[in-house]
């Protein structure tokens, strides 16, 4: 991107900003996904002139597992919200879409709770078999935190229990002739490993360092 500055003539707001440079820097980090954190961080932190996105106070987001008694399993954009303690925030994910497609594909496989305030009866995810009907049903406590677990266990890079169990969903469908429906749970694999990509250039233990 940086070279394409040079070799081409521009018009408008980029015609501008190639007039005013006369140096730069450069940083190397270990991945697409960490020079990405990086400069929506300096951009937030410089509020350049010639950049647009990026400036005002959204963020990547983050994949929350609520707190609550039977936890929910969401995508949120402000981290530093209030919404009680002890709440496992994962992230932050550069791409966005993997991300959602990572929490869908978790809702399929953990039948958690769905709604964000509990009704009086069954909705549609418990009739689907991607909710256990919390709301009509005395759910095991041991099974709840069985779940929860193996969700932490997944974003902390123990994801082979997930990975399998697409990979059979992916082949049955394949051996069938399915090949559609196959492709999909493929897309979801590829999905899972970006969202698994580790990376250094933020941090979420709150710990206060000095870097060099």
């Amino acid at each position: 991107r940086l070279s394409s500055y040079f070799k081409q003539s521009h018009t408008g707001k980029t015609k501008m900003l190639v007039r005013d440079i006369y140096t730069f820097e450069y940083i190397l980090t270990n991945s697409e996904v960490e020079s990405l954190l990086l400069e929506l961080n300096l951009i937030k932190k410089w509020t350049p002139k010639y950049n647009i996105l990026y400036k005002d106070d959204k963020t990547y987001p983050y994949i929350e597992l609520t707190n609550d008694k039977i936890p929910r399993l969401l995508i949120v954009r402000n981290p530093n919200m209030k919404r009680g303690k002890d709440r496992k925030l994962f992230g932050p994910y550069p791409n966005v879409t993997a991300a959602k497609r990572v929490v869908e594909i978790l809702n399929r496989l953990y039948p958690l709770r769905k709604c964000k305030n509990m009704g009086k009866k069954e909705c549609l995810y418990y009739h689907i078999g991607e909710c256990l009907g919390y709301c009509v049903n005395k759910v095991n406590q041991e099974e709840i935190d069985k779940m929860k677990n193996e969700i932490i266990s997944f974003f902390n890079g123990n994801s082979q229990v997930v990975i399998n169990r697409v990979k059979e969903k992916m082949m049955e469908y394949s051996n069938n002739l399915n090949f559609e429906k196959a492709l999909e749970y493929k897309n979801m694999l590829e999905n899972i490993n970006i969202v698994l990509e580790k990376q250094k250039v933020e941090l979420d233990d709150n710990i206060n360092r000095d870097v060099i």
